[in-house]
């Protein structure tokens, strides 16, 4: 996991709660959704939706967690 990876996938999952709450308002819904895109962005990146099992996990979980708690932060400051 790399620290650049995630902030630009936390980024992208910031981005993607305006498009799908329709607003940039700080909510708590939108943060809520910004975390979860984030963490589903970040899970993805490493291919976990493709390729599933324990050699996966080192790398998968930090680098989900990580990008759904930049968005989540990002999400707060908008």
């Amino acid at each position: 996991m790399s620290i650049d990876k995630a902030v630009g996938l936390g980024t992208a999952g910031n981005a993607m709660s305006k498009v799908i709450t329709g607003t940039s308002e700080v909510s708590a819904g939108r943060t809520a959704v910004a975390t979860g895109s984030g963490a589903a962005l970040g899970a993805a990146a490493t291919g976990a939706l493709v390729v599933s099992g324990i050699v996966s996990a080192p790398v998968v979980v930090p680098l989900a967690i990580a990008s759904g708690i930049v968005a989540g932060i990002a999400s707060l400051f908008d």
